[in-house]
């Protein structure tokens, strides 16, 4: 029965037994660590719903083409022996465009988001509307029932009385509303609502008479956040845009052929040919989904404090092997006996560690948020660990541990191009120290 007891009591003593209930704690503990990550997710869904709060009553997003020359005609159907009334859209032959946008950022308890003004001035002129593709006659154009028309988003963004000076006169624009459905989109007269945007129209006018003088220009300011977007529809597209904000993103179909970007803000230069595109400059019937072909910037705070906690969650799990690992070689090597009790408290704050972090990172920015939190932690488990290995040394050589997986933790969460290579190698250095140091560990004696 003794030796029972004693086979029992070794094997409970044997470094199998010991790294089995290790790795068995290891896993209990992702379940705490995945309700951390959990939080994470969960202020990351609640800024989201702020800042999208935010931009709805400041301004949305800026999705801008125009202006399109619109001329009615009419068909002749042979079947019903009736006339249909269609539309022609027209293209500029010169679309020339500077914009300046002012941004600022709005804050709300914790969170925040950036908005802007944009000042959009546009020139250019129109050539002669060409309805010989079609073979429709003169007397069927209905020219003194032409319009002008602005396709863009939401027009509570829109912060100024829209007019355009063309053909010698001023054209106030007017809001059209239109149906949302696709139903009848091939219909003929009606226009599709693309990308929930809306129109500006002008009232009728000759565009016979206008086009003696071709060239145009009109001005419009938006309140708007996140992102300008803008379709190049001039056979020839030439646009600037300057901005006091100094990390913009270019996206879209079109990248600018010139930039500038400095910490005071940026300056960009577009120029696209209509040979560039996969559109015409005319279209008879409806007018085409032409939104894809948008050139885009984007006004985005590039710092995602939660983006930064998700991704330090997602190395808790190598945090808690490690430090696992470092307090089982010492025990192997010391003969110091560690109770798992003593291993659940250090693997709970190593937990507690990601807690901290984002509640933190919600009060200041993430650097200084992980050195409050990875100090707190080190001390925690470095004061606790003099109790339990009975001296300095090894508590000083924890601590130090801690810290140096801390900081390469945070060293990967900060690289973007090398995040992998670092990773790898940090790894590999960390496995031959292992190796190094478990060489002197009887696995045979027990």
């Amino acid at each position: 029965m003794d030796s029972q007891k004693s086979t029992i009591a070794n094997l409970l003593q044997s470094n199998t037994v010991r790294l089995l209930m290790i790795g068995f704690l290891t896993l209990i503990l992702l379940i705490p660590l995945y309700f951390v990550q959990d939080l994470v997710r969960e202020r990351k869904y609640r800024q989201n719903d702020v800042v999208e709060e935010i931009n709805k009553k400041w301004g949305e997003e800026v999705f801008f083409y125009g202006p399109i020359l619109k001329v009615p005609y009419n068909t002749y159907d042979a079947k019903n022996k009736t006339y249909n009334l269609q539309y022609a859209y027209f293209f500029p032959e010169l679309l020339q465009n500077t914009s300046k946008v002012k941004t600022e950022t709005k804050k709300r308890n914790n969170y925040e988001s950036v908005v802007f003004n944009a000042t959009m001035d546009f020139t250019g002129r129109y050539a002669a509307p060409d309805f010989s593709p079609m073979g429709i006659a003169e007397e069927n154009i209905q020219w003194d029932k032409a319009t002008i028309l602005i396709r863009t988003t939401n027009l509570s963004s829109v912060k100024n009385n829209v007019a355009i000076k063309f053909g010698g006169r001023e054209l106030p624009f007017e809001p059209i509303y239109e149906r949302t459905d696709n139903s009848d989109r091939e219909y003929a007269g009606e226009e599709y609502n693309y990308n929930a945007t809306s129109s500006l129209e002008t009232r009728f006018f000759n565009a016979k008479e206008a086009l003696s003088r071709p060239d145009f220009s009109f001005t419009v300011q938006y309140d708007g956040s996140k992102r300008i977007s803008m379709v190049p529809i001039g056979k020839v597209t030439e646009s600037t845009m300057k901005s006091n904000w100094p990390d913009p993103s270019f996206t879209g179909h079109f990248l600018p052929f010139q930039k500038k970007i400095t910490p005071n803000g940026f300056e960009a230069s577009w120029r696209v040919l209509h040979i560039n595109r996969a559109f015409g400059q005319q279209s008879f019937g409806s007018l085409p989904n032409i939104s894809e072909y948008s050139f885009d910037v984007d006004f985005v705070i590039p710092v995602d404090e939660y983006q930064q906690n998700e991704r330090a969650t997602k190395y808790g799990f190598l945090v808690i092997g490690l430090t696992f690992l470092i307090f089982f070689l010492i025990q192997s090597i010391s003969k110091i006996k560690i109770h798992i009790f003593q291993y659940t408290m250090i693997g709970l704050a190593l937990i507690i560690f990601y807690s901290l972090l984002i509640s933190i990172t919600e009060h200041t920015n993430f650097s200084l948020a992980y050195l409050i939190a990875s100090v707190m932690v080190v001390l925690l488990i470095s004061l606790y660990s003099v109790s339990i290995l009975k001296g300095k040394k090894f508590p000083l050589f924890i601590g130090l541990s801690l810290s140096a997986l801390y900081g390469f933790i945070y060293v990967i969460i900060q690289l973007e191009n090398y995040a992998l290579l670092v990773g790898s190698i940090g790894l590999f250095t960390i496995l031959a120290m292992v190796m190094y140091v478990s060489r002197k560990i009887e696995w045979s004696q027990n």
